[in-house]
C-alpha cells in the first residue's frame, strides 16, 4: 500500500500528474489545488497518497497535506460520492471550506463544484453535518459547540445563541452563510462564551476584512 510518494514532478495534466520517485513514473489524481501546488516539471515534490485497489485497476491519489487527504476520505463516505465527486469538491474548496460549508448547511457552496448538484450537495450537508461541525468548531467553547449542533437548550441564549445571531447578522449583511459561519465561530474561540452578539458581529467582521 502506497501513502506518500517523493521525487520529482515529471509532468502534469488535467486532474493527473506523474511523479518519478527513483527512475519509476507514479500516476497519481488529484484535486486541482494539488496540482497547482506541485508546481512545475523538475519540481521537487512530496504527496500524501490513498490507493485505491479495484478488480481492474489500482488508483493512487495524491494530496497535498493530510488534511485534504482525510477530507477526500471522509467525502466518500457520503452515498454516491466516489473519488471524483471527492476531487472536483476539494478543487472547489479547501478542506476547511468544505467543513464549513457542510456545518453551516451551505448547500449552494459545495455546488460550486463541477458535478455536484443541489441533490448531491444536500445529501452531503445531511450525512456530514455533525462531523463537519466537530471539526469546523475545534477549540470552540463547549457552548457554542452544543448549540451549532443542535444540542442547547435555548438557541436564544448563551454563547451558542449568539453565534446563531451573530451569523444570521452577517449574512443579512451580504455574506455567504459558511464564510460568515467560519468568521464568528473563530471570534468565539477568541473572546469565549461571555462574548456577547455585537462583540461577535464586530469580529466576525473583522476576520471576513482581513
Amino acid at each position: 500500500m502506497i501513502a506518500k510518494l517523493t521525487g520529482i514532478l515529471d509532468s502534469s495534466g488535467d486532474g493527473s500528474a506523474v511523479i518519478d520517485v527513483s527512475g519509476v513514473g507514479y500516476l497519481i489524481f488529484a484535486s486541482s489545488r494539488t496540482l497547482s501546488a506541485l508546481g512545475g516539471p523538475g519540481s521537487s515534490v512530496s504527496v500524501q497518497v490513498e490507493t485505491h485497489v479495484r478488480e481492474d485497476h489500482i488508483h493512487l491519489y495524491g494530496f497535498a497535506d493530510r488534511a485534504e487527504k482525510a477530507c477526500f476520505q471522509l467525502l466518500q463516505t457520503v452515498q454516491g460520492v466516489g473519488a471524483k465527486a471527492a476531487l472536483s469538491i476539494l478543487s472547489a474548496l479547501s478542506a476547511g471550506e468544505v467543513y464549513q460549508a457542510i456545518a453551516a448547511q451551505d448547500r449552494a457552496m459545495l455546488t460550486r463544484a463541477d458535478g455536484v448538484g443541489p441533490k448531491l450537495a444536500t445529501r452531503v450537508v445531511n450525512e456530514l453535518k455533525d462531523k463537519a461541525i466537530s471539526l469546523s468548531l475545534e477549540g470552540a467553547p463547549a457552548a457554542v459547540t452544543e448549540t451549532a449542533r443542535g444540542n442547547g437548550s435555548n438557541s436564544g441564549a448563551g454563547a451558542g445563541g449568539s453565534v446563531q445571531d451573530a451569523v444570521s447578522a452577517l449574512v443579512n449583511l451580504g455574506y455567504g452563510r459558511a464564510e460568515a459561519f467560519g468568521a464568528v465561530t473563530d471570534a468565539a474561540k477568541l473572546l469565549g462564551e461571555v462574548a456577547s452578539v455585537e462583540q461577535l458581529i464586530t469580529a466576525g467582521l473583522k476576520e471576513l476584512s482581513a
